[in-house]
Order: structure tokens, then C-alpha cells, then sequence
């Protein structure tokens, strides 16, 4: 009798899932047969109101518009609050899209295909060719301890799929306390879309409201992450670290083979 052969383990080996940042918050990831988008921001640069008087200024545009994008499934919304995640063209495309996943209160202002999901609710997406794949929101905040009332709810989202590896999409999280959360229930994370830039808000006292690159690279250890990509770390002006701080946060930390730049 011929011996059984192991089943493939899919947190090793090729990564089957493609992943393209096209800017600032906003990456395409195709996972399961299935097109997903996370916080869509397509506007040209500009100059948006924020709240307390403060001005978001986009500086670059993004690699692609939503013309040259091809059919998206669904997409993943940290949140609608803030233009560095949702802007114009951003909004204009969720009516295109079949479903879009989001916080409970960004779901009610939104209306449409969004749908809420609250931390660890999930719900499942048929496969192409069979099969589901499963969205699972993640909890995440946007900033310290009690931040809620300023800065607004946020999600993070888990992808997972048999035979898949496991896609851990951070949204704008700063807090590692919720990634260990989210490593004791999926670790080890076959790839970690990772949002970092380092945003500062004098309200909260100048506290970090997305991780900064030593950050990153901590979540990264926690999530036993085979591969990272970095996103949120570009094209805004409020974002006070870039990409250089990630790399080097990840040389320093020796994870510097598991960061994935395109």
C-alpha cells in the first residue's frame, strides 16, 4: 500500500496569492478566484478637510485608477471616516462593486452593498470553481486607548480559504495589544498586509494612530508572518514615516527576507 501523502501545508512554500499596492491604503488582492480591494482612494492629489480644523493632503496619485482595475468582488473598508481611506472616487466606486465590507457604523452612513461586521463576525464568499472563501473582521484602533470618540471605529479584516494561506488585512490599527489577539487565533499568517505610516493627532497627544515601522515589524513577529506587505505608508503628507522606516525597522528586527516591496 502506498503511503500516504501529506497534505500541503499552506503557510509554506509558494505564496498563490498575489497582492498589488496602488497606493497610499489601497491594494488589490486576489485571493481564492475572488478580486478584493481595501480602502479605495483614487483622487488626484489635493488638499481634503478632516475634522478639528485639520487639512489631509494627498501627494501622489495612485498607480492605477479605478478604469484600469478590472472587476473587484468585494471591498474591504477600514473605515469611511477619514479621506486617506475613502475618498471621492473612492465612494463612486463602491456603487460598482457587489458587496462592500465595513464597520457597523460606516455600513449605516454608507447604505448600499455595504455590509457591517462587527470584530470576529465573518461571512463567507463562494469560490469560483467551489468552495467559500471567508471574511472575518479583525478588531483594530485607530489610535490609543479610548480614541473612539475622536477618531471613529475601524476594522481589520482575516481572509481564509481551505488550502489557502491566511491573508491578515491590518487597517489603520495601532495597537499590537489586538494583533497578539489575532495571532493566538490565526498565527502563523501566510501574508500580512500591514498598514503602517506612523500619523500623529495633537488631540490625542501626538500618539501614534497607525504603527509605525518598529511596530510593523513587531506585528509582524507576532503574526509569525511569512510575508508582509506594507501599505499606508506613502502618498499622504500627515504620514510621518515612509516605506525607508519599514525596511529599516524589519533589517533591524532581522525580518528583512519576509518584507515583500513592489
Amino acid at each position: 500500500m502506498a503511503a500516504a501523502v501529506p497534505a500541503p501545508d499552506p503557510t509554506s512554500g509558494p505564496i498563490p496569492v498575489p497582492v498589488r499596492v496602488l497606493g497610499g491604503p489601497t491594494v488589490l488582492i486576489e485571493y481564492g478566484g475572488l478580486r478584493f480591494l481595501t480602502d479605495p482612494t483614487f483622487d488626484a492629489p489635493g488638499d481634503y478637510p478632516a475634522p478639528s480644523g485639520r487639512v489631509l493632503t494627498k501627494t501622489a496619485p495612485p498607480r492605477i485608477g479605478p478604469d484600469g482595475l478590472g472587476p473587484v468582488d468585494a471591498v474591504l473598508l477600514s473605515h469611511d471616516q477619514h479621506a486617506d481611506n475613502l475618498d471621492h472616487a473612492g465612494r463612486a466606486l463602491l456603487a460598482e462593486v457587489p458587496r462592500t465590507f465595513t464597520t457597523p457604523s460606516a455600513a449605516g452612513r454608507l447604505g448600499g452593498t455595504a455590509r457591517a461586521l462587527a470584530p470576529w463576525q465573518s461571512a463567507e464568499l463562494p469560490r469560483p470553481g467551489g468552495g467559500t472563501v471567508t471574511v472575518t473582521a479583525a478588531p483594530a484602533l485607530h489610535g490609543p486607548r479610548g480614541c473612539e470618540p475622536i477618531v471613529g471605529e475601524v476594522t481589520g479584516f482575516v481572509l481564509t480559504s481551505a488550502g489557502l494561506p491566511t491573508v491578515y488585512v491590518s487597517g489603520d490599527n495601532a495597537s499590537l495589544e489586538l494583533v497578539q489577539e489575532i495571532a493566538d487565533r490565526y498565527a502563523p499568517v501566510g501574508t500580512a498586509v500591514l498598514f503602517a505610516g506612523a500619523p500623529r493627532l495633537p488631540v490625542l497627544d501626538d500618539a501614534l494612530l497607525v504603527l509605525d515601522g518598529a511596530g510593523t515589524a513587531t506585528a509582524a513577529r507576532l503574526l509569525d508572518a511569512r510575508r508582509v506587505i506594507p501599505a499606508h505608508c506613502d502618498s499622504w503628507s500627515h504620514f510621518t514615516e515612509g516605506r525607508e522606516e519599514v525596511v529599516a525597522a524589519f533589517e533591524r528586527a532581522g525580518l528583512a527576507d519576509r518584507l515583500e516591496l513592489d
